[in-house]
C-alpha cells in the first residue's frame, strides 16, 4: 500500500507544486485519493492560457464569443485586449467564505450578462477538508478585518510620505465583496508581495498616483491583503497569481463564486492601468445599471408590499374591531334582553302574586264579613233596652242599626267590619260631643255601660 509520503512526493512530481502543505490541502481535501485529486487539479487548470502583453497583462482564458473585441493601445505603442465581462467564475474557499460575515447567495444582475458557456472551475481543495487542525475554517470575521487593517497600516507606513492612496476598506474580502455588491460598484483586488522588487514603484507611482486613486475610489471598492497574510495568501491561490505585483477586478458571483473580470500582473504604468480599468468599467456599467434599476424596483416593490400589508393590517383590524364590536353589541343587546325579560317575568310574578294573595285577603274579608254578619244575628225591635246607634264613615256613608243595651262595644267593631265598607281593620270608633274614643281596648263594655244607650253617633277614624 502506498504510504502518504509517497502520495505526496507522486503529486507534487505530477501537478509541479512545491508548496507541501498546499499539496496536502488538496490531498486531504480529496479524501487522500491520488487519482481525483490529480484528475480534479489538472481539470481546473488551463493549458491554453495566453499572453497578449508579455509584461504584465494576462488573459489566461478564452473570451465568450459575444465579449468585446475592442483593443486599449498605450502610448508605447503596446496594445491589450481585455476579455470580456465575466472570464470566469471562480468558487471561493470555504475558509474565506466562512471567515466573513457572509455574502448573499445571489448575484447583483450577473445572471442578465453571464454567458450560459462561461468557462467554470472550483478551487475549493483551498479550503474543504479538515487540513490540518481545521485552521483554515478557523479564521473569523474579526480576524479577516484584522488582516486587513494590518496591510493597510504597512502600506501606510512604507507609503504614507505620499498623501494620495487608494481607499482600502478595513475588511475582510468577503465583506468587501459584499460592500461592493450592496454599492453597485465592482471590486478591486491588490495582492501585495512586500519582497518584490517590482512592488515598491508600483505602489508609489501606479497606486498611489492621482489619477488611478480617483479612478478608483470613484468606479470601485478597493480591497487590498498581503500575501503573507492567511487571506491574502488564499486568495493568491485562488486567483492563481503569478507574476507580481497583481491585481484584478471581481464582482460576486452565485453560491458563493465571484466573476473574474479583469487581472493586471507585473509593473504597469498609471496610463495603463486607467486604460484598463475604464474599459472594465464600461463593459460593466450596463450590468450595474440594471442592478442599480432592478433593485430599486425590489425596493419600491418591496415599499409597496409593506404599504399593501400595511394597509390589508389596518383593514384587517378596522374590520375585527368592527366585528368585535358588533359581537359587543349584539351581546349587551341580548343581555338587556336577557335582563327586561327577567324583569318582566319577576314584575309578572309580582302581580300574579299581589293579584293571588288580595283575592285570598278579600275571600278572607268576605268571609270575616259573613262571619261576623251571622253572628250579629237579628236585628232587634225597638224598645226600652235596644240602643239606637248611626256609624258614619270617612266617605260620608251613613249605617245605622239597632242593638241591645248590653250589646259589647266589640260587637259594633263587628257591625262596622262586616258592612264591608272599610278596607282595613285599623280604625277606632270616637264620639264628638264629648269625644270620647272607643277603642278595642274597651270591646268588652257594653253600649249601655258606656254611656252610649239610648242612642249614639259615631264617627270612624282611621289609625
Amino acid at each position: 500500500m502506498v504510504d502518504v509520503a509517497d502520495k505526496l512526493g507522486y503529486f507534487q512530481a505530477i501537478t509541479g507544486l512545491e508548496d507541501p502543505d498546499l499539496c496536502t490541502e488538496i490531498l486531504q481535501a480529496h479524501g487522500w485519493d491520488l487519482e481525483l485529486a490529480i484528475s480534479s487539479f489538472t481539470s481546473s487548470s488551463d493549458p491554453s492560457s495566453s499572453r497578449v502583453d508579455g509584461d504584465h497583462n494576462r488573459e489566461p482564458f478564452t473570451e465568450f464569443e459575444d465579449a468585446p473585441s475592442r483593443a486599449i493601445e498605450f502610448d508605447d505603442g503596446r496594445a491589450f485586449r481585455p476579455p470580456g465581462i465575466a472570464w470566469k467564475i471562480i468558487t471561493l474557499p470555504v475558509s474565506i467564505v466562512s471567515g466573513s460575515l457572509g455574502l448573499a447567495s445571489s448575484a447583483i444582475g450577473f445572471g442578465f450578462w453571464v454567458a450560459g458557456g462561461a468557462l467554470s472551475y472550483s478551487l475549493g481543495m483551498l479550503g474543504f477538508g479538515s487540513g490540518r487542525g481545521g485552521s483554515e475554517t478557523e479564521s473569523s470575521s474579526s480576524s479577516a478585518a484584522g488582516e486587513a487593517m494590518e496591510f493597510i497600516a504597512l502600506f501606510d507606513r512604507d507609503y504614507g510620505r505620499n498623501p494620495l492612496k487608494p481607499g482600502f476598506v478595513s475588511e475582510g474580502f468577503m465583506d468587501a465583496l459584499q460592500r461592493s455588491r450592496s454599492e453597485f460598484k465592482l471590486l478591486f483586488v491588490y495582492l501585495h508581495s512586500p519582497d518584490h522588487p517590482d512592488t515598491p514603484a508600483f505602489c508609489e507611482r501606479t497606486l498611489c498616483n492621482e489619477g488611478v486613486v480617483a479612478f478608483l475610489n470613484e468606479n470601485f471598492v478597493t480591497w487590498g491583503g498581503s500575501i503573507r497574510s492567511s487571506e491574502g495568501f488564499k486568495m493568491s491561490n485562488s486567483l492563481k497569481a503569478s507574476r507580481f505585483p497583481f491585481c484584478a477586478v471581481v464582482m460576486p458571483a452565485a453560491n458563493h463564486r465571484i466573476a473574474l473580470l479583469q487581472q493586471v500582473e507585473g509593473p504597469t504604468t498609471p496610463e495603463e492601468m486607467i486604460a484598463i480599468l475604464q474599459r472594465v468599467v464600461e463593459d460593466s456599467s450596463t450590468v450595474l445599471v440594471t442592478a442599480r434599476v432592478e433593485a430599486e424596483e425590489r425596493r419600491t416593490n418591496l415599499r409597496l408590499r409593506e404599504e399593501q400589508d400595511a394597509a390589508y393590517r389596518a383593514a384587517l383590524e378596522a374590520d375585527q374591531a368592527r366585528e368585535r364590536q358588533r359581537q359587543e353589541d349584539q351581546e349587551r343587546i341580548e343581555r338587556e334582553a336577557a335582563e327586561a325579560e327577567r324583569k318582566r317575568k319577576e314584575e309578572e310574578e309580582a302581580r300574579e302574586r299581589a293579584e293571588r294573595e288580595a283575592a285570598e285577603r278579600e275571600a278572607a274579608r268576605v268571609r270575616m264579613r259573613r262571619e261576623k254578619a251571622l253572628a250579629l244575628g237579628d236585628e232587634p225591635e225597638k224598645g226600652p233596652d235596644v240602643t239606637q246607634v248611626l256609624v258614619r264613615f270617612p266617605n260620608g256613608e251613613r249605617k245605622g242599626r239597632r242593638f241591645e243595651s248590653n250589646t259589647k262595644i266589640q260587637t259594633l267593631y263587628d257591625y262596622v267590619d262586616s258592612l264591608g265598607v272599610l278596607e282595613t281593620e285599623e280604625y277606632s270608633l270616637i264620639t264628638n260631643f264629648p269625644r270620647t274614643v272607643y277603642g278595642r281596648d274597651k270591646g268588652s263594655m257594653s253600649l249601655k255601660d258606656a254611656g252610649l244607650h239610648p242612642q249614639a253617633s259615631l264617627f270612624i277614624e282611621i289609625n
